[in-house]
Order: structure tokens, then sequence, then C-alpha cells
């Protein structure tokens, strides 16, 4: 391990959940490890890029969904790695005042998200544990940028099946839900078995006993979690039926997406 990885605290003995989705699509922010891991849930599921490529796709929508909205602040936990087409560049293309706090606690992507940030005066990465609530929301930097008297948009795109129900997700929701005035969104994507085959159901098991935690959860399982929320149409649907852009993008079996998504409102 290199003076850098000590400083960081980067552990490069195991996969690591950021760092192989940012393999999935594409990135350059991983190490070995975790290309070897990806490689052997391809090898089962061969079609498992293209599920986080269409997680990436539906976090593209849902951005300027809020943002067609008025929002003008965001709140993305679990960022993971700063890819081409993330949250600050979307919004900032749109409304260049656009605020965008990230959160995450993977020392890779705080990291590489300092500096592709170091000049963004309205975007910034917090690391924190997003599932203490308290700790990203009275940040300084999250204090600095957001102004919770005006609407926010939370995002969690792949986030929550990393916290299992002994973890208290639905507690963790409504303590960022509390912290919002009526108005403000949630953005949330998550992995599901529903309607998956028998390989992408090894390839859960595979995940969970490697990476960390990963719960997969139903629709019903992840409308259980949004108490004080309104989910908006479509409601909750596999990545691709949530307003592609060309209807003929959703395909004949949106089920293989194996990720179910969902943007709801805070009344």
């Amino acid at each position: 391990m290199t003076e850098e990885h000590a400083i960081r605290d980067i552990d490069v003995d195991k996969p690591n959940a950021a760092r192989v989705y940012d393999y999935f699509i594409g990135g350059k922010l991983n190490y070995a490890i975790d290309r070897e891991f990806a490689e052997r849930i391809l090898r089962m599921h061969p079609e498992f890029r293209e599920v986080a490529l269409l997680n990436r796709r539906w976090l593209r929508r849902a951005v300027p969904f809020g943002a067609s909205r008025g929002i003008r602040q965001f709140l993305d936990i679990g960022s993971g790695m700063p890819t081409v087409g993330h949250v600050h560049e979307i919004v900032q293309s749109i409304d260049p005042a656009c605020r965008v706090v990230y959160v995450d606690h993977e020392p890779i992507a705080v990291a590489h998200s300092e500096i592709v940030l170091q000049d963004n005066d309205n975007a910034e990465m917090v690391q924190a544990d997003a599932e203490v609530p308290a700790d990203v929301l009275e940040h300084p930097t999250t204090r600095r940028l957001l102004d919770f008297t005006e609407p926010v948009m939370v995002i969690m795109a792949a986030f929550i099946h990393f916290v299992p129900d002994a973890r208290n997700p639905a507690g963790m929701i409504a303590a960022y839900r509390d912290a919002l005035v009526p108005g403000s969104y949630l953005a949330l994507s998550s992995g599901t078995l529903e309607g998956q085959s028998e390989e992408i159901r090894r390839a859960a098991e595979l995940y969970r006993n490697s990476v960390t935690d990963f719960v997969p959860r139903s629709t019903d399982e992840l409308r259980a979690l949004l108490d004080g929320f309104e989910v908006v149409p479509p409601g909750i649907v596999f990545t691709p039926q949530w307003r592609p852009d060309d209807p003929a993008e959703v395909g004949d079996h949106p089920e293989l997406a194996s990720q179910l998504a969902l943007v709801a409102r805070k009344n």
C-alpha cells in the first residue's frame, strides 16, 4: 500500500462497491481486486455492465426532471466516483447557479471528487457516512452550499440496496425527509429480484458475500421506505421505464435492468 493509500485509508485488499460500479460503467478509478471481482460477476451475468449503465441513464433523466420542477439544489447520497455526466455537470448545464453536494465515505471517490470539483464553487464533496444523516446535514459544507428553507432533491442512486433492514433504511430516509421543505424530491434506485432469473439471483448472492451488504428490494418494500413522500408518475418501475427519452429504449424486457427506480415528492 502506498503512502497515499495509508493517508486516505484506502482498502485495496477486497473489492469495493463504488469502485466495482465505476468499472462497470467504464471508469478508471478502480483497482485490480475490483476488476477481478467485476469480471466474475460479468461471467455469471454479462448484462451486468448494461444494468449499471441503465441506472446512470435513469439518473440523467431524473435529475433534469427535478430541475424542470424548479429544483436548484441537489444532495447526492452515496455518490460514488466522479464519472462523466455526474449530477453537477447535468444541472449546471441547465443553470450554472445550481448547487450540488456529493456524499460518500469511500476515500478514492472523495479524493477524486475533490480534484474534479476544485474549480467549481457550486459543487463539493462531503466525506461522511450517509447512514448518519446528522453528519451529512450538519456538515459545514452542506450548510454552506444548501439552503434547506428552499426545496432540495435528495438522490440515492443504487445506494439503498447497501443498507440492510437491520440498519433501519426507513429511519434514515425519514431523517433526510424531515430536513426538507415541501416541494422537495427524492430520486431513488435499488437493485431488485422482481422478475429476475436464477443467474441474477446467484450474482446478487455473490455480491452480498464478497463486496458489502446487498439487499435487493421489491416494489412494495421500496414503497414502505417512502413515508411522507408521494411517488410521481410513472411510479416505481424498472430504470428504463422511468420517463424514457424514447419509448423504444425500454425494449421488450425492461426487467433485465435488474433495478427499480422512482422519484417522489415531499408534500
